[in-house]
């Protein structure tokens, strides 16, 4: 089962907001509860298997990930239940995808509970889609919300708090550097693997997940990783040239991705549309297999990223479309 999506808000000119002032058209009122926009992992967590695999965490493309969360075993006390949240990893008391990058990809036992032992993560429980073997998909939101607040979360669960005002909320993440916010309409049903605009969001940076295609070394001859050349599928199907990315690629994030894309080598640029020559300098390329997340300023009139910076590799959820802004 995969997890319900929100839309991103939009002003009533059509334009993608969410930098600066809150978008006009976000929705407010009492018919909408409004919730912290968490940057995280989202993962859906599904209690109703056999004795001997009685949890199972799966991220939002539908892969198994339990081996990398040991911490968050407990859930399997809620029997007969499918639970909807988002793994973080708190760094100095805000969500920090780039750490939480350093354990998604971790499928050894004893490497996972020897991180989840040093720095544990926390899964905000914000829906659910069963709980005690019923079906809550028809649900309105509210009751399933109570229900929610009736369970006694186990270590490393809580409840994603929600409130009542957007503005207000909006202001308080700006301030706290958090990353967006979500409006959730009350009355709304849950729909799994649906982009709703009963649900919507806004953040206050921009973010996507991007495919590499490409690689160079550093500069300075250090033989290190120094850029990653980045795309995106468009309608068609067609990888499009995104542009260069080299901020962030440093210490673990840096070690991982190059090891990840040293064994997909082609010998020819994967995009469909033409690298420019300074990109294309001393580059290595590779199968597009391998998705980053980033955050970036905008998007140039042509498409190309401004200011991107790598937070990490992700195999949990597909890349970010071409038209997306």
């Amino acid at each position: 089962m995969e997890p319900m999506l929100a839309t991103p808000a939009t002003s009533p000119d059509g334009a993608l907001r969410g930098v600066g002032d809150l978008v006009p058209g976000f929705p407010r009122g009492p018919g909408w509860a409004f919730e912290v926009k968490w940057d995280g992992v989202r993962v859906l967590a599904d209690t109703r298997g056999a004795p001997d695999r009685p949890l199972s965490l799966r991220s939002r493309n539908d892969r198994e990930v339990s081996a990398a969360y040991p911490e968050l075993a407990g859930l399997a006390a809620l029997p007969g239940a499918v639970l909807d949240g988002e793994v973080v990893l708190m760094d100095a008391g805000v969500p920090s995808f780039t750490a939480l990058a350093e354990r998604m990809h971790v499928r050894d036992p004893r490497r996972a509970a020897e991180l989840a032992a040093a720095r544990p993560v926390t899964y905000l429980l914000f829906d659910a889609l069963a709980l005690g073997g019923r079906s809550l998909l028809e649900e309105p939101f509210d009751e399933r919300r109570r229900l929610l607040e009736t369970l006694d979360l186990p270590a490393h669960v809580a409840l994603s708090p929600v409130y009542p005002d957007a503005d207000e909320l909006w202001a308080v993440t700006r301030q706290h550097g958090l990353e967006g916010v979500v409006a959730k309409r009350r009355s709304s049903r849950y729909l799994p693997g649906r982009r709703s605009t009963e649900w919507v969001k806004a953040a206050h940076r921009r973010t996507r997940t991007a495919v590499v295609g490409g690689w160079r070394e550093e500069t300075t001859g250090s033989g290190r990783l120094g850029a990653v050349l980045l795309g995106a599928p468009d309608a068609d199907g067609a990888l499009r040239y995104l542009g260069r990315a080299g901020s962030g690629l440093t210490g673990a994030v840096a070690a991982d991705l190059r090891r990840a894309l040293e064994p997909l080598a082609r010998t020819g640029p994967p995009f469909t549309d033409a690298v420019p020559a300074l990109d294309r300098r001393d580059a290595h390329w590779c199968e597009a297999t391998v998705l980053v997340d980033l955050v970036y300023l905008a998007r140039t009139p042509t498409g190309r990223l401004r200011h991107p910076v790598v937070r990490g590799r992700r195999d949990d959820a597909a890349a970010d479309p071409w038209e997306t802004a």
